[in-house]
């Protein structure tokens, strides 16, 4: 196997810290996103989608999203699981990761790709180019905010997020916070049930 990763960046770090927290050590390489490596042929050649990380396979299989290249990973390497051991566990594992994605991770992610002229014509990861759409910043900001405040409330009473074993649903909790740094819009201080969940997630993963 070999992993194409950019460590600053907020999917890599998903998978990184998944890796870390389990111990897994993969051949590696850097794609410097900041020199936007990953759009160049030569990347395109190994992973036509052009985004990171991206996890290739011995038979040349290529994984694209960090949910599937948990899963894979989960299956080669058991201990300390982060995915759940039932297949209910696994079922709200995989559900919290879903729904963080697209009411937490997107909605920084239109922030940034809409409101920041770095990515003028390039609002979307990947192959495709889109010019930018300012209201998509503006209601990313909304959705955000809601989206804080709905976790905040989740977490009252709770250790973690997806059930009584920590996972990689809140190691997603984790790196979407430090994503929103990016944005200006980080969790506010006033939402105390969601701060003292993610000093937990810190804490556990050291």
């Amino acid at each position: 196997m070999k992993l194409y990763t950019y460590d600053p960046a907020p999917s890599p770090q998903r998978l990184g810290l998944f890796l870390k927290y389990k111990g897994i050590e993969i051949d590696t390489r850097q794609v410097d996103m900041v020199a936007e490596e990953q759009l160049g042929e030569d990347y395109r050649a190994i992973v036509p989608d052009q985004t990171v990380p991206a996890l290739v396979l011995d038979d040349g299989t290529v994984l694209t999203e960090v949910i599937g290249q948990c899963l894979y990973l989960e299956s080669l390497y058991p201990e300390k699981p982060l995915l759940g051991t039932s297949g209910l566990e696994r079922a709200l594992v995989i559900s919290w990761m879903h729904k963080l994605a697209l009411n937490a991770f997107m909605p920084v992610a239109e922030i940034l790709r809409n409101g920041n002229p770095k990515f003028a014509g390039r609002a979307l990861a990947g192959p495709l180019d889109l010019e930018q759409i300012p209201q998509l910043a503006e209601r990313g900001r909304i959705r955000l905010a809601h989206a804080w405040n709905t976790l905040d409330q989740t977490v009252s009473g709770r250790t973690w997020l997806a059930g009584d074993r920590f996972s990689q649903a809140d190691i997603d909790v984790a790196v979407i916070a430090g994503f929103s740094g990016w944005v200006k819009a980080k969790p506010p201080q006033e939402l105390t049930e969601l701060h003292s969940y993610l000093a937990r997630v810190q804490a556990e993963l050291g």
